[in-house]
């Protein structure tokens, strides 16, 4: 009799977690609890771009190289990409469906269309100015396209394409917010522009901590502040995702103080028009990436930084320390349970559990 007992029990649980909503399910999810890392290939490599292309992961990296690790084969492809006697470093990375675009760090920046199909490289946009620092880019959809860099006079540089990259276009300071003197970004993981639809989020670090807001793919601008620690010229905001148009996170710290837990972390939930501090003396300090998990409903993060891998389940109140493993830059989900990424050394492949 008790075992029919409780063979009943058990069948009305399972019906009724069967006919429980999507929300109600999350109760008895508890997460992620452990991290399988797989290394795809290790080199002599600095790698703070990636893009997941199906079973390709495309990759910018130092010394004027990029490439790509095909899943299915098993295999690494790697091109350099030579411009007189420059060594070029490419740290920002975006795709559409017949092309990759690599941009250039530092003096002159250098934006080239790599064609998935031929592996042809091609010369799109250069720039020319002592000041210049490109941080990162992103794809609206196969036609429209942006890239974020250090001001050269008192805006951001800001770059469009609306041909699919054929060709790409400065925006003018006078259609731009101003930045605070010793204002910039940081091209510490492709992560300072984030798009969902048209809506564009840029951040910024040094004098300022900010979040620079387009809900015309670059047309018009606002901006706010976050409370976000800022001042000094590695503090800041180094890293953003949003999870859907109104529920974003952002995370940074201070570089040079990497242990630091505090006022580094903070999230909103109205489209960025406000921001929260969340997770303070939590977690991680000095943050490289963060990405929302997909199917997470906006309250699973992932980070890569100084503290390793960190998971938070709670939207980032409270964190659990994955691994250890402090030399990954970058971070991409290609699903729930998995994500790739890349940084000293190495590009590895992370199966969460």
């Amino acid at each position: 009799m008790k075992k029919v007992l409780l063979f009943c029990g058990a069948f009305i649980l399972f019906v009724s977690f069967k006919t429980l909503s999507e929300s109600d399910k999350k109760m008895f999810y508890s997460g992620f609890t452990s991290i399988q890392i797989d290394t795809l290939f290790q080199d002599k490599i600095s790698i703070r771009a990636i893009s997941i292309d199906k079973n390709k992961i495309w990759y910018g990296a130092d010394n004027s190289r990029f490439g790509y690790y095909d899943l299915d084969k098993k295999e690494k492809f790697e091109e350099h990409i030579y411009r007189d006697t420059l060594k070029l470093e490419f740290r920002s990375i975006a795709q559409t469906s017949k092309d990759i675009f690599l941009l250039s760090v530092g003096n002159p920046a250098l934006l080239y269309s790599v064609s998935k199909k031929t592996n042809k490289v091609k010369l799109v946009y250069k720039e020319v100015n002592p000041k210049i620092f490109y941080d990162s880019m992103q794809f609206w959809n196969d036609k429209e396209g942006i890239a974020i860099g250090d001001p050269t006079e008192d805006t951001f540089s800001i770059i469009v394409t609306r041909d699919g990259g054929e060709t790409w276009t400065k925006i003018l300071s006078d259609k731009l917010p101003t930045n605070a003197t010793g204002e910039a970004a940081f091209a510490a993981s492709n992560t300072n522009i984030v798009i969902q639809g048209d809506d564009t989020w840029l951040v910024s670090g040094g004098k300022k901590a900010r979040v620079f807001y387009s809900p015309d793919k670059a047309k018009t601008w606002k901006v706010v502040e976050t409370p976000v620690v800022h001042g000094k010229t590695m503090t800041g905001i180094f890293t953003a995702d949003f999870y859907d148009s109104k529920h974003g996170f952002i995370a940074g710290g201070d570089y040079e103080l990497p242990n630091k837990k505090s006022d580094n972390k903070a999230f909103t939930q109205d489209g960025g028009k406000t921001w929260t501090l969340i997770g303070q003396d939590m977690g991680f300090g000095y943050a490289s990436c963060v990405q929302y998990v997909p199917g997470g409903n906006g309250k699973e993060i992932v980070c890569v930084g100084s503290e390793g891998i960190q998971y938070s389940q709670n939207g980032g109140q409270n964190w659990t320390q994955l691994s250890t493993d402090s030399k990954l830059f970058t971070l991409r989900f290609v699903n729930r349970n998995l994500a790739i990424a890349a940084g000293h050394n190495k590009v590895v492949r992370l199966r969460f559990k």
